[in-house]
């Protein structure tokens, strides 16, 4: 086990009866990072976060969270996350400040250090001024940001978000996009699922794949998506007698005559695309425009698993 890990995980295995859901999988998540799981329906997401937040047990494996062996300590575990559900836990009668006493009451925080708790963290998530309005008169943003400042009342480490931007209009979601990486700059380490792949692309630092209980790839966005064949470079031409000077010197390329384009296979990865440049240039072809295509997550699901990546997670 990685010394600097916030989760650590060896041979985890879980079944419901004869149905297998994790079968042996190994996780490595360095403290201060986004980690997201990603997988289509049934293929334990949902299982992997209940058993690493101590919601249910695992059948076989070896967790450590936060430093704290799981089997051996689940009470130190508890006490050094923070899980926000897809749904919002907040009580709708009470007003912000009243939701955040609470919170303070329920981690056991004196009464002075509690309210200056819950100052801060109205101040933090931009809830000042409605902080004393009854919670049902909040947007889905607002509610959200008051649902993750909660969670952040224990002051976690590890912090559990499952579809922290459903429902939210793009303005909001890219405000809780960078209220979870100031988080991160404070050292706190998520671990998200989403079914947003955009939100795994543009936050994690490392993506997971699980399929039938099984991880079957994990790296960067930017590594995942290399693995998937269809990434071409995009060169377009003044003219045809450019268009077609460059179109004999390359060999299986998709040639557009109206368009004058030339879609050449390529990786995007920088050995690649500086190969293909200084071949241009050795060959005297000066493309009027160059753009790179690489697939996305979602022809990385597609590819991995088979299926869509928009599903939703049921329980399991």
């Amino acid at each position: 086990m990685a010394g600097r890990s916030a989760i650590a995980v060896r041979g985890l295995r879980k079944s419901f009866g004869d149905k297998v859901v994790l079968d042996g999988i190994d996780l490595d998540i360095p403290q201060g990072s986004i980690y997201s799981l990603l997988g289509p329906n049934g293929a334990g997401k949902t299982t992997t976060v209940q058993i690493l937040s101590t919601l249910i047990r695992a059948d076989a494996g070896h967790i450590r969270v936060a430093g704290h062996d799981l089997a051996d300590d689940p009470d130190a575990v508890r006490a050094a996350i923070g899980v926000t559900g897809q749904f919002s836990a907040v009580d709708n009668l009470l007003t912000a400040e009243e939701n955040l006493l609470l919170m303070a009451d329920l981690h056991h925080l004196r009464r002075p250090v509690g309210r200056r708790r819950a100052a801060e963290l109205l101040e933090r998530f931009d809830l000042v001024e409605a902080g004393r309005k009854p919670v049902v008169t909040y947007s889905g943003g607002m509610r959200r940001r008051l649902d993750l400042a909660m969670t952040l009342v224990g002051d976690p480490r590890v912090i559990f978000l499952d579809e922290p931007t459903t429902g939210l209009d793009p303005r909001s979601r890219r405000t809780m996009w960078q209220i979870i990486r100031d988080l991160v700059a404070g050292g706190v380490t998520i671990f998200l699922n989403t079914q947003y792949l955009e939100e795994a692309d543009q936050l994690a630092d490392r993506i997971a794949v699980l399929d039938h209980g099984r991880l079957v790839a994990e790296g960067t966005a930017a590594e995942l998506k290399r693995r998937v064949p269809g990434g071409h470079v995009s060169l377009r031409f003044a003219g045809a007698a450019e268009l077609a000077t460059a179109a004999r010197n390359f060999r299986d390329v998709a040639r557009d005559d109206e368009a004058l384009t030339l879609q050449i296979p390529n990786d995007g990865s920088i050995p690649a695309l500086r190969g293909l440049l200084d071949r241009l240039d050795a060959e005297s072809i000066k493309p009027d425009a160059l753009s790179v295509h690489t697939p996305d997550l979602d022809d990385v699901f597609l590819a991995l698993t088979g299926r869509p990546g928009n599903e939703k997670e049921p329980l399991r």
